[in-house]
């Protein structure tokens, strides 16, 4: 069993790790980021050390209640992604332990406790959201050594020292580093075949006695209405786990791929991947899409063109519409990725570029021809059809049509009394509604509307500045989407 690549493991806290204690009773894998049991470096990596030391693998996934909009919607999204793992796990040689949190601060001390005598944790690398935050403070109060694995993408986060100010420049950097990782895969099925023993009856009841593990019923949601989060914002008609994602997934590249370069922006094509969810929770990996789209395509590495500029088609020698299709997947996802990995302020507005606060501080006294509040944003009551369709779809399907979330960010900006207040707006909106946000990417797309990974525009406009514009007029004319409008019009549904 090989253990994940060096370039994706790093110990916390990294000044002085602890060793591994070879005399520990297990070993721990705590799953927060990457709530798969295929292709996943960080399950791999907990794997590799417990057949080397010959030890069990205790598996720990939990959910908290009280996390930022910990809500019906997200709550269930997760609690369908542990029952599909504890029905995979249960084949195998790991031992499971799902915990559902009933109370805010009840699940407090459940970590400590498997890591006490474990004679290694193992965890995932995930640079947004609490998460990181929540790993340094585990880190710093137990004793075993700590080590974080990193199974976000096809580049290793730390594969670079810098931040990208453009997307174009993180593609050329692309181009000329990262075939050296495509040899570097998780393994498909890390627990398949692998003999390990048992923990003893008592090493789980010492340490999960207080904390029980999560029945069927409680991870079927059935208890999902007594957990104190908000209950407004209701679950989705599509399911969490990996066995959803890996299945969405293969109905993109079997029915929907060869339309991409041509149609995904038009929203009654249909012709997205729908892939977020399931990445932004880990359900499914980059590393397996990627995959099976070169088995899709016949692709070998030998295809890649030997050419290094940064271009957005032609590189990979892949069709048209695999090639855009990883541009977002790579390029456009894990450039949000970089950015997150290298600045704690991500999500602030002073990490946008120089050029684009000066801009927007120039004109944040025009006049805006309208400004409405968030509770009038989270409504849909705004004087725009297609800025309500596309809120209506967020809030009652948790999801939005991808050209037009841009829109939606555009007109927010435009209709908010400052900058400051439109970020405010966006990040909320998303975070609470949508089950994709709170990821890398989606903080992506919302400062990309306020000028990251962008460039001055003219003519300077009002309250835009050189900032760039958008309008609903213009995207009607461009778009197909009379049957989406129909679908999400004044009488939709909201919570």
């Amino acid at each position: 069993m090989k253990r994940a690549p060096d370039t994706r493991v790093r110990a916390l806290p990294s000044a002085s790790p602890n060793e591994v204690r070879p005399d520990g009773t297990h070993v721990l894998y705590w799953m927060v980021g990457f709530r798969r049991p295929r292709w996943n470096f960080a399950l791999q990596h907990a794997a590799a050390y417990a057949a080397r030391l010959g030890k069990p693998l205790v598996v720990l996934e939990a959910l908290r209640v009280g996390y930022p909009w910990a809500s019906d919607r997200l709550h269930q999204f997760v609690l369908d992604g542990m029952r599909a793992n504890k029905a995979y796990f249960r084949e195998t040689a790991a031992t499971y332990v799902p915990y559902v949190e009933p109370e805010e601060g009840h699940g407090r001390g459940l970590l400590a406790a498997l890591a006490e005598s474990a004679c290694v944790v193992v965890t995932d690398d995930y640079p947004t959201f609490f998460i990181p935050r929540m790993q340094e403070k585990a880190a710093a109060s137990i004793d075993a050594r700590f080590e974080l694995v990193d199974s976000n993408g096809l580049l290793p986060l730390r594969a670079t020292d810098r931040v990208f100010a453009r997307a174009f420049d993180f593609r050329r950097f692309l181009q000329r580093n990262l075939l050296e990782h495509l040899g570097e895969f998780p393994i498909e099925d890390p627990l398949k075949g692998l003999s390990l023993p048992c923990p003893t009856d008592d090493l789980l009841s010492k340490h999960t006695g207080q904390w029980r593990p999560a029945s069927d019923a409680v991870l079927r949601g059935d208890a999902i209405n007594s957990l104190p989060i908000d209950h407004d914002v209701g679950r989705v008609d599509f399911q969490g786990g990996y066995v959803a994602g890996e299945a969405t997934a293969r109905s993109f590249l079997d029915t929907r791929i060869d339309r991409y370069a041509t149609e995904r922006s038009h929203p009654d094509a249909n012709a997205a991947s729908g892939l977020s969810p399931w990445l932004h929770f880990g359900h499914v990996s980059a590393h397996q899409v990627f995959h099976e789209l070169t088995l899709n395509e016949g692709w070998d590495p030998e295809q890649v063109s030997s050419k290094r500029g940064g271009q957005r088609e032609g590189w990979w020698g892949m069709s048209q519409s695999a090639e855009a299709f990883l541009d977002e997947l790579i390029t456009w996802r894990e450039v949000g990725y970089n950015m997150s990995t290298h600045r704690n302020d991500y999500d602030q507005y002073e990490s946008l570029p120089g050029w684009a606060q000066q801009t927007l501080a120039a004109h944040e006294n025009d006049p805006r021809p309208h400004v409405y509040t968030l509770d009038q944003f989270a409504q849909s009551e705004t004087h725009d059809p297609i800025w309500n369709a596309a809120q209506r779809e967020l809030v009652t399907t948790g999801r939005m049509q991808n050209y037009l979330r841009m829109l939606w960010g555009k007109k927010i900006l435009e209709w908010s009394p400052t900058p400051r207040d439109a970020l405010a707006t966006m990040i909320e909106l998303n975070n609470k509604y949508a089950v994709d946000g709170r990821d890398p990417n989606s903080y992506s797309g919302i400062f990309w509307v306020l000028g990251r990974y962008d460039r001055a525009w003219g003519p300077e406009r009002p309250i835009f500045g050189k900032i760039r514009y958008m309008s609903s007029d213009n995207t009607k004319r461009k778009l197909r989407m009379r049957d989406y409008l129909g679908r999400f019009d004044a009488q939709a549904t909201l919570f």
